[in-house]
């Protein structure tokens, strides 16, 4: 099997370790080239029977945008009452999504109707098909930080609306909204945590049995 040199190891432990969700982003447009080379690794991605499952639809439109920002809005208002005390002081200080920002923005889906695959793997565990969408944002996501991009997972969202206002096939999963763009800053610490919110867990939990 072919092994990589330690220099491309330690470059790609780097790279993982300086992706992060972004959600500050600078407006400047991102060239097509550039946004090209990031969707052709969605090519080599796996997915469970090759079936490929993702689709994406990308946001263009200023109508669109606006029905998907009042969206995570609204639902955001919402999440605000879920909590209480100092921690919905501080859940309403955090800045949760770029989408006023962002130039390029994805709605990604999974199709679970999909024919492409023989449902090899997804006749025990349908799951899997997402589980593969997930894979293949991932290696975008890498592929976009190698860029200098930044991309952020928007999940404060209600997905039945956003798929009506998107008028996508009925079995078409929501697995993700990214936002895409050039990032304010760049930083290898969560702004999460950054902020107090939760910490890094400071032990893999890793069982036996």
């Amino acid at each position: 099997m072919h092994s990589f040199p330690q220099s491309f190891r330690d470059e790609l432990s780097e790279l993982m370790r300086w992706r992060r969700d972004v959600r500050r982003f600078r407006t400047d447009p991102v060239e097509q080239a550039v946004l090209d080379r990031c969707l052709a690794s969605f090519a080599c991605a796996p997915s469970v029977g090759l079936s490929e499952p993702w689709r994406l639809v990308q946001l263009t439109s200023p109508e669109a945008r606006a029905k998907a920002l009042a969206n995570y809005q609204d639902a955001n208002a919402d999440a605000l009452k879920g909590y209480s005390g100092d921690q919905a002081t501080r859940y309403a200080t955090l800045k949760l999504s770029g989408m006023a920002e962002a130039p390029i923005q994805f709605a990604i889906y999974c199709d679970e109707a999909t024919d492409k695959g023989a449902g090899l793997g997804a006749a025990t565990m349908p799951e899997a098909r997402r589980y593969s969408v997930v894979g293949a944002i991932m290696q975008f996501w890498l592929t976009a930080r190698a860029e200098g991009l930044g991309v952020g997972w928007v999940s404060v969202l209600d997905p039945a609306r956003l798929n009506a206002d998107l008028d996508v096939p009925p079995d078409w999963h929501l697995v993700a909204y990214l936002c895409v763009g050039w990032p304010e800053a760049t930083s290898d610490t969560p702004e999460l945590e950054t902020l107090g919110w939760e910490a890094r867990a400071a032990a893999l939990p890793l069982e036996t049995r």
